[in-house]
């Protein structure tokens, strides 16, 4: 449920999401798989092989609320962000969110390079249910932010890719959502840049109703989080309070088994 007006709310119940591995059926894949002895593989109705990127996540968010989630590689963060983006369907378990929502989780995400860059932000309000007046309002924010001059009427392919980060970054922002979700990767990108929007990242993420934010930056988390989500293998480990949940993670000398579901 999206861009319902009334209060602002994330719900997960018992989240489940798996990847489907296509050479499962392999007699050496097994026999690895067999070795790693990971709860994580499985055979699913199909009989496919697959890794149970989230097991039975469960959690509830409301306004002021700022999730943190932590975890080593391949722990299931950017899984459960893309999930709750609406990304990936879970096979198990439900997500409801209730609010505008805007997830900063790649700064192409949806961009289409054969179109201009003004193309581009009128597609993204449009796909976001703006009104033409809202939409012109984003051009000129993103236009005078992202300093492209000339080139905004340019298809994106013919940007450098600091420009692709500037526009994306821009346009990205340029939507206030109610429920805003934030992997850390959008952080990249050039030192100076970067310097130039933080101020107007943070004024966004002090705008949002509820931050969901995945990260490595334990610092970020303790500023920014009033509550952390560990996740350890697709699973909860623990959840609370930065002051309850940071200094049991950093003492923890278990890394997560390596996965490309982070």
């Amino acid at each position: 449920m999206r861009g319902d007006r009334t209060q602002a709310g994330v719900e997960v119940r018992d989240l489940h999401v798996t990847f489907p591995l296509y050479h499962g059926s392999a007699r050496t894949l097994r026999r690895t798989l067999g070795r790693m002895r990971s709860s994580r593989f499985e055979q699913d109705q199909q009989q496919r092989m697959v890794v149970q990127a989230l097991r039975a996540v469960s959690f509830t968010l409301q306004p002021g609320d700022r999730l943190g989630l932590v975890g080593g590689n391949g722990a299931g963060k950017t899984t459960l962000l893309r999930a709750l983006a609406g990304i990936y369907e879970p096979v198990a378990g439900r997500v409801t969110i209730r609010g505008e929502i805007n997830a900063l989780l790649d700064t192409n995400l949806g961009m289409n390079m054969e179109l201009t860059g003004r193309e581009n932000i009128g597609l993204r309000g449009m796909h976001a249910g703006l009104s033409p007046r809202r939409i012109r309002d984003i051009e000129k924010d993103v236009q005078n932010f992202a300093e492209l001059g000339s080139f905004l009427e340019m298809p994106v392919r013919t940007y450098s890719s600091g420009m692709v980060i500037r526009l994306g970054f821009a346009l990205a922002t340029s939507i206030r959502p109610r429920v805003l979700l934030m992997d850390e990767w959008f952080l990249a990108g050039d030192t100076s840049f970067m310097l130039k929007a933080q101020g107007r990242l943070e004024q966004l993420v002090q705008q949002a109703e509820i931050l969901v934010i995945s990260t490595h930056m334990l610092d970020v988390v303790s500023a920014w989080c009033t509550r952390v989500l560990w996740l350890d293998q697709g699973m909860v480990r623990m959840q609370g309070t930065p002051a309850e949940v940071l200094p049991a993670y950093m003492a923890d000398d278990q890394p997560s088994e390596p996965a490309e579901t982070d």
